[in-house]
Parts: C-alpha cells; sequence; structure tokens
C-alpha cells in the first residue's frame, strides 16, 4: 500500500487513541520510521519465535502499516507548516502598506471632516487600536464613511475610489489573516494526528523489540537487530 493508503487504514485507530496515551516523537521523525521497518523486516526471521512468546501476528504486521501513515501524518503536517509560514510571510510584507494606507486615511479624514463633530468622533475612535484585527476593522470603517458621507472629501480634490481602495484592502487583510490564523489551528490538528499514529506505531515497535531482547539475550547476532542504532550511537543506549 502506499503511505496514504496506510495513512487511511490506520487514522481509525490513530483518533481513537486516549488523549493522555499520546507520545511526541523523541528521536527524529525519519529516522525512527526506517529504523520502524528495518524491524519488521529482521523480525520476518524470527517471526515464529515471536509468536510462541505471545506477540500478536497483527502486532508485527502492523509496523510498515504504522511506519507509512506515520510518514503521510507527517507530511501533511510539515506541509500545512509551510502554508503557515507562507501565509504569515505575506501577512509581513503588506500589513506595513496597509497600516500606512489606514493612518494617511486618518489624517485625510481628520481635514475633511474637521467642521463634523459626530464624524470626528468616530474617526478619533478608529484610531485608538494598532492591532491585526483593528486594522482590519478600521479600514473597513473608514471605507464605509466615505460611502455615506462622501461630499467632504470630494471638496478637498479626493473622490470616493478612497473608500473602496480602502474596503478592498480590509478584505484582502482580513481573508490573509484569516488563512494564517486557520492554518495555526490545522497545524495544531495535523501535528497532533501525527502524534497519535507515532504512539501507535511505538506501541508496537516497543512489544517486538521488548521480545526480541528477551529471546535473543545472548544471541548477540540476533539481539543487535532489537535495538535502536541511533539511540546506541547517542546515547550509549
Amino acid at each position: 500500500m502506499s503511505n496514504a493508503d496506510d495513512f487511511a487504514a490506520k487514522k481509525t485507530d490513530a483518533e481513537a487513541l486516549p488523549e493522555d496515551q499520546v507520545l511526541t516523537p523523541y528521536i527524529p521523525v525519519g529516522i525512527y520510521l526506517q529504523e520502524a521497518e528495518d524491524l519488521f523486516h529482521w523480525c520476518q526471521t524470527d517471526k515464529d519465535q515471536f509468536l510462541a512468546a505471545g506477540v500478536a501476528e497483527q502486532t508485527i504486521n502492523d509496523i510498515p502499516v504504522l511506519a507509512g501513515g506515520t510518514r503521510e501524518a507527517q507530511s501533511i503536517w510539515m506541509k500545512n507548516v509551510k502554508t503557515k509560514e507562507e501565509a504569515e510571510r505575506e501577512w509581513a510584507e503588506k500589513a506595513p502598506e496597509a497600516f500606512n494606507f489606514r493612518d494617511q486615511l486618518l489624517h485625510t479624514f481628520r481635514y475633511a471632516y474637521r467642521n463634523d463633530p459626530d464624524i470626528m468622533s468616530q474617526i478619533q475612535q478608529i484610531a485608538e487600536g494598532n492591532g491585526s484585527a483593528d486594522l482590519i476593522q478600521d479600514l473597513n470603517d473608514l471605507a464605509v464613511i466615505v460611502r455615506e458621507y462622501p461630499s467632504p472629501i470630494v471638496a478637498i480634490g479626493e473622490g470616493p475610489e478612497l473608500g473602496n481602495r480602502s474596503a478592498t484592502l480590509s478584505d484582502e487583510m482580513a481573508d490573509l489573516r484569516a488563512r494564517a490564523n486557520g492554518e495555526k489551528i490545522q497545524e495544531s490538528e495535523h501535528k497532533q494526528l501525527r502524534d497519535r499514529f507515532y504512539t501507535l506505531l511505538k506501541q508496537a515497535v516497543d512489544e517486538v523489540r521488548t521480545c526480541g531482547k528477551y529471546l535473543f539475550w545472548r544471541q548477540p547476532d540476533r539481539l543487535k537487530g532489537y535495538n535502536s542504532k541511533y539511540l546506541k550511537q547517542n546515547f550509549n543506549n
């Protein structure tokens, strides 16, 4: 099966895993997956002994499927991280121009509506916030003022296009912010699913390794295949 097929085959099991059992990989995922697949192939020679020692055949057979599912879940998470970073980078590039346009509008409006206390009060309220959400709302609020009271703007040599641009920019920035925020939520969900797949895989790998160490504790040529090379090299385990 492909990694996508493996993912689909075990997704329900991964989602059903109790929250308090979910683990996060403690070694690089790519290395862990390769070791898991190596373990599956290594233990085939000893399969009858594993079954006799109480390891379910399904546990062994699940290892390559769970490895493929974990690899797919990892790829989905990484793709989402990249998408989020792209959205945040685009926001970082466009936000300064949008804030500058908002400030220019406020400057223009203070002059155009200087003789209208009610509108000046609205403008003062609009000018108070400086966050991302404030920017999006401010641009829309300023567009509404131009649309409802265009005469003072026209009188100082400007036109309704100021409001149109403000409304359009508000929509664009709102969509960009929503994509960045939405990707953050999805990123967390995708990472959690990756961790769930990894946990199921680790449970199967640990059971096979533990049994292998029990069976071959005096057979170093077989025992070596049931130890993690990464942990042995990096943590002398």
